[in-house]
Order: C-alpha cells, then sequence, then structure tokens
C-alpha cells in the first residue's frame, strides 16, 4: 500500500472538557471539568449516514474507523477525503468509488449496549466466521500486569472529569495510542481508524494487545478481530454473546482485570503464566471472591 493514497484528513481536535459550577454536599460552588460531548453528523458522499456522540479528540480518525468496522468500507484506500467542521458539527466523507449497495447495507440497525445507545449495521454479525486472527499471538502474564499498570499511571480525561471511557493499543506492554470518549465504540472505532493509517501489515500486529474500560460485549469482541487483535483486555466483564464470538473467532478475552487480579475467559493457551502469584495471594483472592458471591 502506497502512502501517496492515504486520504487527505483534517485535524478538527476539539476541546474534551469544559467547566461548569457545581454544588457539593457541604453547600460549596466550586468550578469542575465534565467532558465536553457534542455529535458529529457523518455524510458520505452527501448521503447522511449516521450521528456519533463524541469527545471530538480524533474525530478524522473516529469516521474512518467506524466505516471500516461497520465494513462500509474495505481499507483506506477507499476514502479521498475526511473533512470536519465543529461549527456546523459534520463530517463529510468523500470516497474514491462510492460504496457499493449502501442502502441495502445501511437498512437494518441494530441497538448497541453501548453508552448511549448507539447502532450498529446488523450484517456485522454474518461475517464473524471469516476473522481469522495470527495462532502465534500471544500475552505473557508479566506483559499484561505492565499493561494495567500503564494505564493506572495514566493521565487521562476520565480521573479530571469522569464520565468517559478508555480504550488503548499496546505492543506487548509498551502503549501505543490511548483514547477516550464519552462510549467505548467510539474508542475502539478511533484505534482503527489510527491502524488503518499507519499502514502496517498484519505480521506486525502479532503482539498487538487491545485494552477498553468497558465490557466486553459481542460488537466490542467483533471489532477488535476485525482490527486483527488476538488478546483483549478489559477491566469489566465480558457478556455470554461477547465470549461466544471471542471462543468462535480464537480471540483470548481478559476480564475483570485490575492490578494483579484477572479472569481469562477464552483461549486461555494465547496468555502465558510468568508471573503467578504466590499459594497465599491466591487462597486471598478466593475468599474475597467467596465473600462477594454471598
Amino acid at each position: 500500500m502506497s502512502a501517496a493514497i492515504l486520504p487527505r484528513l483534517t485535524q478538527a481536535c476539539a476541546p474534551l472538557t469544559q467547566e461548569v459550577v457545581a454544588l457539593n454536599e457541604f453547600g460549596q460552588r466550586s468550578r469542575v471539568s465534565i467532558p465536553a460531548e457534542r455529535d458529529l453528523t457523518v455524510y458520505v458522499d452527501k448521503r447522511e449516514l449516521v450521528t456519533l456522540m463524541t469527545l471530538g479528540a480524533h474525530p478524522e480518525w473516529l469516521v474512518l474507523g467506524y466505516l471500516l468496522n461497520q465494513r462500509l468500507i474495505t481499507s483506506v484506500d477507499d476514502i479521498e477525503s475526511i473533512t470536519v467542521d465543529w461549527d456546523v458539527g459534520a463530517a463529510s466523507v468523500k470516497t474514491r468509488h462510492g460504496i457499493d449497495r449502501i442502502e441495502e447495507r445501511t437498512s437494518k440497525r441494530v441497538v448497541t449496549t453501548g453508552c448511549g445507545q448507539g447502532s450498529v449495521f446488523g450484517h456485522l454479525m454474518d461475517e464473524v466466521d471469516s476473522i481469522r486472527l495470527p495462532a502465534e499471538a500471544v500475552l505473557r502474564q508479566s506483559q499484561l500486569y505492565g499493561i494495567l499498570n500503564a494505564i493506572r499511571l495514566k493521565e487521562s480525561t476520565y480521573k479530571s472529569a469522569g464520565s468517559v471511557h478508555a480504550c488503548a493499543l499496546f505492543r506487548g506492554d509498551a502503549l501505543q495510542l490511548f483514547v477516550e470518549d464519552v462510549g467505548r465504540h467510539n474508542a475502539v472505532d478511533t484505534i482503527a481508524g489510527w491502524m488503518a493509517l499507519q499502514q502496517r501489515p498484519a505480521v506486525e500486529r502479532v503482539d498487538h494487545v487491545f485494552y477498553t474500560t468497558g465490557r466486553l460485549t459481542s460488537e466490542m469482541v467483533i471489532k477488535s478481530a476485525q482490527m486483527g487483535v488476538a488478546v483483549v483486555v478489559s477491566r469489566s466483564g465480558i457478556t455470554q454473546m461477547g465470549l461466544d464470538v471471542a471462543q468462535r473467532v480464537g480471540l483470548c478475552a481478559i476480564g475483570r482485570a485490575t492490578n494483579k487480579r484477572f479472569l481469562c475467559y477464552s483461549h486461555d493457551q494465547r496468555l502465558v503464566l510468568d508471573a503467578v502469584p504466590h499459594a497465599g495471594a491466591a487462597l486471598h483472592a478466593t475468599a474475597e471472591t467467596e465473600h462477594s458471591l454471598a
């Protein structure tokens, strides 16, 4: 793939937070930060497609990743330009050759479990069995702990304002990209857009790991697999359909991951246990789990 065919993109990054006055429990007013949610309506070749609610950190990457993850385009080659204008809250996408059968392919919508009840186009599940993830992709337990520590130390909008989800892309335990948005789907789409623009061959994605603060639902697992990432880590848990999809595509899904604790739900052969805690710590963790279920 040649760099000459990369799409032209604006760089319309918007402020991520804004200050408001709030009253606390002591009756005191103070200025605090909240996420600056805004709507972005996407037009493809002058046809209105969808409105995304977003912080607007990297709107062009978000739009590109959304189109890729919805399988409306197959690569960045299909896009000539993406122009974002916050004055009118619109993203104008110009394709090189149009999108084949766009009316048919966007007619069925599914309300997702994502924040704000977004919608995806209903044909995504039909393509699950065509996804092929690299068999050699693994993650060491020590690298997993490195990922969780990197996330813990990361300065973020969540720490200053709350009310957002974060996603991150790692190579091993080295952070490549960290994205926050009002919904986890926007964050993963933004990462997908960024990855597509890097034009790296699939073989270089063997050691990629995707992290999210959100739960691993079916659509999150599908989007991760579509990016060629075989190991996904979540601070939250996994749904039954998310687990079904992960098992079908060969994806290692790790959830409830905080500090030195985690649960590997699927394809645990991809997880190399090189930092197993001592027996006393395991008994303590079991006791805590039993107490929480009591």
